[in-house]
C-alpha cells in the first residue's frame, strides 16, 4: 500500500466543508465523478485483512484431521448408511446413497487429496454440500461444530499442499484445521455422478 499524500486529503476536505456550507455549488455530474472516485479509493484500501472479514465455518474431522468448510455451502449434514459402491468410477468416489430419493456421489476427501487413510469410525457423519444445483457428499468421522473465523487467522497455504491439494483449499487455521474451498470443490465436474446411468 501507498504512503497517504495528506495535503491532496485536507484539499479535498476542505472542498466538501465548502460545498457542505453552500460556499460551492456541484452539478450532477460532478456529484456522480466525485462519488465513484470515492468509491473507487475504498475499494482499493478495503483490504479484507484488515477490515477483519469473517467466515463460519462447519468444522469436522476424518481420520484424526481436523477440517473445514464453508458453511454457505453446506446444505445438510447426516448419518452415513446403506452406502453403495460404483464401478468404474474414481477411488475417491466412495460411492452413492440414497437421500429421500435423491441419489447422492459420497466423496472420500482423503483419497481425493491422496492422504493415507486411517480407517472410518463409527460416528460416519456425510456432509451435504449443495450450490446452484451442484450437490454430493463428503465423509467425515465427527462433526466438531458450526464457528466463526477471522480471514486474518488464516494462514496461506501450505507449501506441502501442492496440486489437487492447493486446488480446493483456502488456507489452514492456526490450530491447523484445513479450510476447504467448497465452491470449487462443487464445480468440479469429477466430483458427480450422473445418476441417470445408475
Amino acid at each position: 500500500m501507498g504512503s497517504i499524500d495528506w495535503n491532496v486529503i485536507h484539499g479535498r476536505l476542505a472542498k466538501v466543508t465548502a460545498t457542505i456550507s453552500g460556499e460551492v455549488c456541484l452539478s450532477p455530474g460532478e456529484v456522480q465523478k466525485v462519488l465513484e472516485t470515492r468509491a473507487s479509493a475504498i475499494v482499493q484500501l478495503s483490504d479484507p485483512l484488515e477490515l477483519g472479514e469473517k467466515l463460519e465455518v462447519l468444522e469436522f474431522q476424518l481420520s484424526g484431521e481436523s477440517y473445514a468448510i464453508e458453511s454457505k455451502y453446506v446444505y445438510e449434514v447426516c448419518k452415513l448408511k446403506d452406502l453403495t459402491f460404483l464401478p468404474n468410477t474414481p477411488s475417491f468416489i466412495a460411492g452413492v446413497i440414497n437421500l429421500r430419493g435423491r441419489v447422492l456421489a459420497i466423496v472420500d476427501i482423503r483419497k481425493l487429496f491422496e492422504f493415507p487413510s486411517k480407517g472410518l469410525t463409527e460416528l460416519n457423519q456425510v456432509i451435504v454440500l449443495s450450490e446452484r444445483g451442484n450437490e454430493f457428499g463428503i465423509l467425515a468421522d465427527s462433526i466438531l461444530g458450526v464457528r466463526s473465523l477471522s480471514f486474518s487467522s488464516l494462514q496461506e497455504k501450505l507449501p506441502t499442499l501442492t496440486g489437487i491439494r492447493a486446488q480446493f483449499l483456502k488456507g489452514v487455521t492456526g490450530q491447523m484445521s484445513t479450510i476447504l474451498d467448497g465452491g470449487r470443490l462443487l464445480e468440479d465436474s469429477s466430483l458427480k455422478v450422473d445418476d441417470s446411468q445408475q
